[in-house]
Order: C-alpha cells, then sequence, then structure tokens
C-alpha cells in the first residue's frame, strides 16, 4: 500500500499513544470528582441502622459524568468529520473509512464502543454501588473493574500488531470498517482523493496526459478521416448501401442524352461549402442504353435544406462564442478542443487540439493541465491528472475541486483554477 498508493497505516504504538492522549484529561477528571464525591460520603447510625449521606458524591460525579460525556461527543464528531483527534494530531496519524474518506459517526462511535467496553462495565458498576449503597466492599469491586476495563481498551488499542494483513486493522477496526493511517510517514487519504488518491502516482518522468473521453453521454468517437473529400450534397442520388463504387467518376466524355455533364469535384477542405451541381448519374448507367435507366425527377423539397416553421422562416440561432480570459488579461476564443498548459501536448491518437500555453515562472501548473471542450451553453473541463489539482468557481461563489480524469461542465461567468492561475469563462 506505501509503494503504490502512498498510505503508511499506523503503528500499535502511535495508536496508543493517540488513545491515552484523548482520554487522559477524561479520566483525570473522573478520578478526581469520584475521589472528592466518595470522600463526602457521612455515615451516620440511627434506630440500629446505618445511614450514608451521598449527597457530595452524587453531585462531584455527576458533574464529572457530565464532562465526560460533552468532551466525548464533541471528539466524536471531531473524528466522524475528519479523522482528527487531540491525539490523532499529535501523533500524526488519521482514523478513517474503509475508501480511506472520514470515518463517519456510526464507524467512530462503534470503535469506541468497543475500546471502552470494560470502562463501561465498570462505569455501571459504580452506579450499582451508589444505588445499593455497598460503600464498605466499593474498593474491592471497582478497583478490579478499572483495571480490566483499562487493559481490555489498551488491548484493542494494539490488536493490530496480531493482524496478518499488514496489521492493518485492530479488533474494532474490523467491526467498525474502518482504518488508521500514519500522515506523517505518508499521505492523508482524506484530503487528497480517498484510498486511490487523485493522482496515478506515475514516475515523474512520463508526461501526465492520458486518452481524453468525451465528456457528452453518449457522444460518438470522431473516425479518422482517410482521403478526404468534399462533403456530399444532401439533395444528389447516391448509390444503395452494399452498390460497388463506380471505377471511375463520370466525365463529359460519357454523356447522358439531355442531361448536362456534372462538375467535376476536386480536392477540398472539410468545411468548404458544396458546389450547386446537377444530380449526379451513375457509372453504372453507362453500361445501359438511356431509355432504361430513368433520372429521378426533381422534388420541390430540393429547393429547401429545412421545413419551414408556420408563420415565417425562423433563421437557426447563432452558436454562442466562447472566451477565456486568463488572470494577466490575456483574451483567447476558444476552438472545440482546447489543451491547457506550461506547454501542452496532445497524447498519441488524441484529435488535434488548440494549444494554450500558460506562463507559470513557479510552475504550479503541469505540462498538460487542462482539456476544455466547448459545448453550446460552456465547457467541459477535464484535469488531466495535474500535480497540484483544478477547481471551478460558480458566478455565485461556490468554490468546487475537480476530480482528476472526470469532466466537469463549467457555463459562462465561472472562473477555473489550475495551480496557482486562472481563467475566467465569457461569451463574446
Amino acid at each position: 500500500m506505501a509503494i503504490n498508493l502512498g498510505l503508511v497505516p499506523a503503528t500499535a504504538g502511535k495508536r496508543l499513544g493517540a488513545a491515552v492522549l484523548d482520554w487522559l484529561a477524561p479520566l483525570a477528571i473522573l478520578v478526581v470528582t469520584f475521589a472528592i464525591g466518595f470522600a463526602g460520603v457521612t455515615r451516620t447510625q440511627s434506630g440500629g441502622f446505618i445511614i450514608y449521606d451521598t449527597g457530595s458524591l452524587v453531585l462531584f460525579g455527576g458533574i464529572g459524568l457530565g464532562l465526560t460525556l460533552v468532551y466525548m461527543f464533541v471528539l466524536l464528531g471531531m473524528e466522524a468529520r475528519s479523522g482528527i483527534t487531540i491525539g490523532n494530531r499529535l501523533m500524526g496519524i488519521r482514523s478513517a473509512d474503509k475508501d480511506g474518506y472520514a470515518p463517519g459517526g456510526g464507524g467512530v462511535f462503534l470503535r469506541g464502543l468497543i475500546t471502552g467496553a470494560g470502562i463501561l462495565l465498570a462505569v455501571l458498576a459504580a452506579a450499582v454501588v451508589v444505588i445499593f449503597k455497598w460503600f464498605d466492599v466499593a474498593l474491592f469491586i471497582l478497583a478490579p473493574l478499572g483495571l480490566i476495563g483499562a487493559a481490555w481498551a489498551v488491548l484493542v488499542v494494539v490488536s493490530n500488531e496480531w493482524d496478518k494483513n499488514g496489521k492493518l486493522r485492530g479488533w474494532h477496526d474490523t467491526a467498525a470498517k474502518t482504518l488508521v493511517f500514519d500522515v506523517k510517514a505518508g499521505r492523508n487519504p482524506i484530503e487528497t482523493g480517498g484510498i486511490q488518491g487523485p493522482y496515478s502516482f506515475a514516475p515523474l518522468d512520463l508526461p501526465p496526459v492520458q486518452q481524453v473521453a468525451s465528456p457528452v453521454a453518449g457522444a460518438a468517437k470522431t473516425p479518422q478521416v482517410i482521403n478526404a473529400q468534399a462533403p456530399l450534397n444532401p439533395n444528389q442520388w447516391q448509390p444503395p448501401a452494399g452498390q460497388p463504387a463506380a471505377p471511375a467518376p463520370y466525365t463529359a466524355a460519357h454523356p447522358v442524352p439531355g442531361h448536362a455533364p456534372a462538375v467535376p469535384q476536386t480536392s477540398a477542405a472539410p468545411h468548404a461549402p458544396a458546389i450547386p451541381q446537377q444530380p449526379a448519374v451513375p457509372a453504372a448507367a453507362a453500361q445501359y442504353p438511356a431509355a432504361d435507366y430513368a433520372v429521378p425527377a426533381s422534388h420541390p423539397d430540393d429547393d429547401h435544406d429545412r421545413t419551414q416553421l408556420r408563420g415565417g422562416v425562423r433563421e437557426a440561432a447563432p452558436a454562442a462564442v466562447l472566451r477565456i480570459r486568463l488572470d494577466d488579461g490575456r483574451d483567447f476564443q476558444l476552438d472545440r478542443n482546447v489543451l491547457v498548459g506550461r506547454n501542452p501536448v496532445g497524447q498519441a491518437g488524441e484529435q488535434q487540439a488548440q494549444l494554450l500555453a500558460v506562463d507559470d515562472p513557479g510552475r504550479s501548473i503541469s505540462k498538460t493541465h487542462l482539456h476544455v471542450l466547448t459545448d453550446g451553453a460552456g465547457v467541459w473541463v477535464t484535469d488531466r491528472n495535474s500535480t497540484n489539482g483544478s477547481a471551478v468557481t460558480t458566478p455565485d461563489g461556490l468554490r468546487t475541486p475537480l476530480q482528476p480524469g472526470v469532466p466537469a461542465f463549467v457555463s459562462p461567468g465561472s472562473t477555473v483554477h489550475f495551480g496557482d492561475r486562472s481563467f475566467h469563462l465569457g461569451q463574446a
């Protein structure tokens, strides 16, 4: 675990030290208050009966128990939310759940209940002594039970020494499904993404770049274009599926009677507008007489590219132009794919992307830190397993860390933080 995930299980000595530091103060308060209470018990004899005055014991014992309960609930809340107690912080350890996050109230309570079972038994015995006024034998009852409870607590705390799985869990950890890690010798999983962590933990000489999946659910991968041609005219006749392609384009050397020859198309860029032309005739038609091959008649819909809206024609709304403004004042218009970093570079097999290099003398941002994919209403931002992480602050001031490798939608008006740098997303 230490080699692959950067985690180090807490040793039995540190566990015991933390437990002693946590319970030394409340234990001292209980001993002092109950000692004062027992010392104040008076005994009088009346009518052949011995009467005990336990007012001082009830008063001081109640104060001690009340302070201990308050301390216990405060400590439980702290550990449940962050894995931190007074002893844990001083000894450099943290308790966590089975996934490496904060253990939660249920897990902490169960661990404490198992550890302090012997002490609880001694407290119940003390209550019985007070109720039945067995003060003459109280020392003989409570002293052994207190020693047994303390010995049990120590045994449970250091029970990870007998765990065959790398001394990872004690008896109370197994029951509560919790773990305890040494955050001085290793990583703190609660603050760094759980047991798996936020990083891939690859060697530093490898670029922190991985294949970027489409963040849009169900989006198909763009196929690699080979022998790019001009886009097809949606109104032009195309051969049926499965029909072999013509061996050569139809030229003026083989005209069809009554029709103008098709205009030959040259190699064009993928975004070049299609050249208006007459419907083309498959080359296979040259093998048959013109009378046996009928050219499809024109259709009224051929003059319209889209369905008309009742009450008039509505033009398609122009796509929003998204821009980012870096914290140094520079402003950029975004392409569909953008890689951001100190010296961003795409991995083999990725689509061509706009490369946005950001100056960072402190080297707080990674070589390829972010992948930005534009969408109509905003952008999808993916942290590329960066070392210092990324976050998004929405217009209402809410800051949310980005999970490495997980695309997050960012709307205009938000600010994206990466390392010590940031950019603001807006619309042109």
